[in-house]
């Protein structure tokens, strides 16, 4: 995480590099020395030792005894399931999510955007095995995720395309697309049907339908999806029996708050009157 043209008067430089050294943590350093948190954050092995010891006494890193590596502690999940507590989007949808759930009986998604990606803030499992598992909080790129395009295919296209020209766009899998013009058609075709597909692009298998969930000015700020393994699905059925209950699950979402009885299951202890933004929201469903 690199932060550009900061304003010098209000960026506090230390608090940024503290969360540079967090953030370096991850499947490939589940634990660091001094040495290794210096490499990884971009600080001096004396920030390291200082960032390190400050982490270590708020309960954020652990250091083992014998082997003087530090590696994250369960308090890291607070900093995250913070954002779930006040995500009024997740707070109001979950009820129809689950609901959509109950009738397709597949994985049902709701990701919101960041940077390129799109990060998955709510997750109801499918009923059958599951060949993937994708936790809550897990980032996928937009270009190659049919959360991604529904999202992508709701915004203006000069916006789409700046994001997707900013994309790695890697090749996952064999049928990943990675061309913009192939991409940009795809972003076209979800516009005009009212939904994007993705064919096992990031999971070889794993097939994706979504739609977006727009606010009150028709901007995208989150997207639905459901997804399903290759060997129950195809794209066209997909299209054909998944569309029609997607497209009806997310204008239900900016349209009608749900019942009181039905968010309480979700609700960590908030659910005020939901913002009049949102009833007047509409959903791309053309």
């Amino acid at each position: 995480m690199r932060h550009e043209s900061p304003s010098a008067g209000l960026f506090v430089q230390s608090f940024a590099k503290g969360l540079e050294v967090l953030l370096a943590f991850g499947s490939q350093r589940a634990s660091m020395n001094l040495p290794e948190i210096a490499s990884a954050a971009g600080i001096s092995k004396s920030a390291a030792q200082r960032f390190a010891f400050t982490l270590e006494s708020l309960g954020y890193l652990v250091k083992d005894p014998s082997t003087k590596r530090y590696s994250l502690t369960p308090r890291m999940l607070e900093l995250g399931y913070r954002y779930l507590l006040v995500d009024r989007v997740l707070e109001r949808a979950s009820p129809y999510l689950l609901e959509l759930n109950r009738k397709c009986r597949e994985t049902v998604n709701i990701a919101e955007p960041d940077g390129v990606d799109m990060v998955f803030v709510g997750r109801f499992p499918s009923y059958h095995n599951m060949p993937v598992y994708m936790p809550v909080g897990r980032r996928l790129p937009m270009f190659c995720t049919a959360s991604g395009r529904a999202y992508l295919a709701a915004l203006p296209e000069a916006t789409a395309v700046a994001l997707l020209r900013r994309s790695e766009r890697r090749r996952f899998t064999p049928t990943t697309v990675t061309e913009m013009p192939a991409l940009v058609d795809l972003l076209h075709q979800a516009r005009a049907r009212g939904y994007s597909l993705a064919n096992g692009e990031y999971y070889q298998g794993d097939l994706g339908i979504g739609v977006p969930i727009l606010d009150s000015a028709g901007q995208p700020i989150a997207a639905i999806n459901i997804s399903g393994p290759s060997t129950r699905w195809t794209l066209e059925r997909m299209g054909a029996e998944l569309a029609p209950l997607l497209m009806e699950t997310a204008r239900l979402i900016c349209t009608t708050p749900p019942p009181p009885k039905d968010v309480e299951p979700f609700r960590p202890g908030l659910l005020p009157q939901p913002s009049p933004g949102f009833r007047r929201a509409r959903v791309a469903a053309r």
